[in-house]
């Protein structure tokens, strides 16, 4: 017990949960972007692949499926912002008397920004749920998934919105899998470029695939009709 409490009160720890709960998260947001390229594939039988799929997400083990994936959604975020804070506490704590300039000889833009990007994303998170899931800001008709992505992203705020945020997430999503990586190990001068490709590589996928949806509503290239 006195070995948990202490991983739990040590910096170590919350940096390893803030790993695991990162991977976690990470998965979620690659796996929602691949789901959603279904966007882009034509109707068959006047059917969306976008709205069959969501029918598989709701009916998945008889529709406890989409509950468990959700739980461990909101679990593994409180967890990881709990983490974020608790380790922003220590190292205040660690450090009571502030320096008299600013040092960022060993951090980057991203890393000083981590808990602000942050902060923009839990809001896009209550944000994206409220819109897509509950139905307000935009027209809404339950089970139509591609009609109301397509209505709410003709919305010029909302679209902008969605950048945004994306642009937040590729802040985010760069350093925090890099640093979760170097906390779980691979930090070594023979991975750390490749490290660096990889982080770079997946937050470009997701970003610009992500950004992709409400540009091509915009311009016209998918639409209701």
């Amino acid at each position: 017990m006195k070995r948990e409490a202490s991983f739990l009160n040590s910096s170590i720890g919350m940096k390893v949960i803030m790993a695991i709960t990162g991977i976690m998260l990470v998965g979620f947001v690659v796996g929602h972007m691949a789901g959603n390229l279904q966007i882009y594939l034509p109707a068959h039988d006047g059917v969306r692949p976008l709205d069959d799929y969501a029918v598989f997400l709701r009916t998945m083990l008889h529709g406890g499926g989409i509950w468990i994936a959700r739980g461990g959604l909101i679990v593994a975020t409180a967890l990881h912002v709990w983490a974020a804070v608790r380790l922003t506490k220590m190292n205040r704590d660690a450090r009571p008397v502030a320096y008299h300039a600013p040092v960022y000889k060993a951090s980057t833009l991203a890393s000083r920004t981590m808990r602000v990007s942050g902060a923009i994303l839990a809001i896009f998170v209550v944000f994206h749920i409220l819109h897509f899931t509950v139905g307000k800001f935009t027209p809404f008709e339950e089970g139509k998934v591609y009609q109301n992505v397509v209505t709410g992203f003709q919305v010029p705020w909302v679209s902008g919105f969605y950048i945004l945020a994306m642009l937040c997430l590729a802040s985010h999503l760069r350093h925090g899998i890099w640093s979760l990586m170097q906390t779980l190990g691979f930090n070594h001068p023979r991975y750390n470029d490749l490290r660096l490709k990889l982080a770079t590589a997946i937050t470009a996928l997701v970003v610009l695939v992500n950004i992709s949806f409400p540009l091509a509503v915009l311009f016209g290239y998918v639409k209701l009709s």
